[in-house]
């Protein structure tokens, strides 16, 4: 991608209230995203905060009993593949054809599952980790949100 385009697209996400632009070329895929930048809080001119008196509070001893630290989960084995963008989920290429993954399918890193379809181009969507695909949470032809889970990988 040439970096004067690149530099654009900066720019304008900068001034724009998009948050997040990703684009996919024959070159490669780029991906901006915006840092949200929270400004402090700041007190009215004119308003002062009034000094609150603390009254005398009588403390119950300490319980002598230790408490167990809390229990760490244990890591769910499952991994969520999201959708990079918004669009229409397929399961295959085309109407007639087979479904990419079907619920029980090992796939491997870097092999396409789905489609999402948006503003008319056909973009596949890679398993970004290897193991057995355990369940399909959209349905054939399906709109999708960015970041909504299309399925999940064991």
């Amino acid at each position: 991608m040439d970096l004067r385009k690149l530099k654009t697209l900066i720019d304008l996400v900068s001034d724009s209230n998009v948050s997040e632009l990703e684009i996919t070329e024959a070159e490669g895929k780029v991906r901006i995203v915006k840092a949200m930048v929270h400004a402090p809080a700041v007190a009215a001119p004119g308003v002062a905060a009034a000094p609150v008196a603390a009254a005398p509070v009588a403390h119950a001893p300490a319980p002598l009993v230790a408490e167990a630290p809390p229990a760490e989960p244990l890591p769910d084995p499952s991994h969520r593949v999201t959708s990079p963008m918004v669009g229409t989920f397929y399961r295959s290429a085309s109407p007639g054809a087979k479904a990419f993954v079907e619920v029980g399918d090992t796939v491997k890193e870097g092999e396409t599952i789905c489609i999402i379809e948006a503003m008319k181009i056909l973009n596949e969507i890679e398993a970004d980790k290897s193991g057995t695909v355990k369940e399909i949470l959209c349905t054939n032809g399906q709109a999708v949100e960015y970041g909504q889970a299309l399925l999940i990988i064991e």
